[in-house]
């Protein structure tokens, strides 16, 4: 679950973290509409996970670790 969570965080452009509980490895398959807006559009990929699979993605507030990069150089030649 934590791997899954990683790809939806590149799904939704927001940081997923698995609450889950789950943490053995599990295969599935999860049938999804990028673009809700197409004519044979499936469910959103909100909707696909509640009913496909039972997980709820929630909005929450809390404190991750990250690193921040200030700038970057190019290495000097020695």
């Amino acid at each position: 679950m934590l791997r899954f969570a990683e790809i939806l965080t590149g799904q939704v452009g927001e940081l997923v973290a698995n609450h889950t509980g789950l943490s053995d490895e599990y295969d599935f398959t999860l049938e999804w509409a990028p673009d809700v807006n197409a004519s044979n559009a499936g469910p959103s990929l909100f909707t696909a996970l509640d009913e496909q699979l039972g997980l709820k993605l929630e909005s929450t507030k809390s404190r991750v670790q990250a690193i921040v990069i200030d700038r970057v150089e190019r290495p000097t030649e020695n």
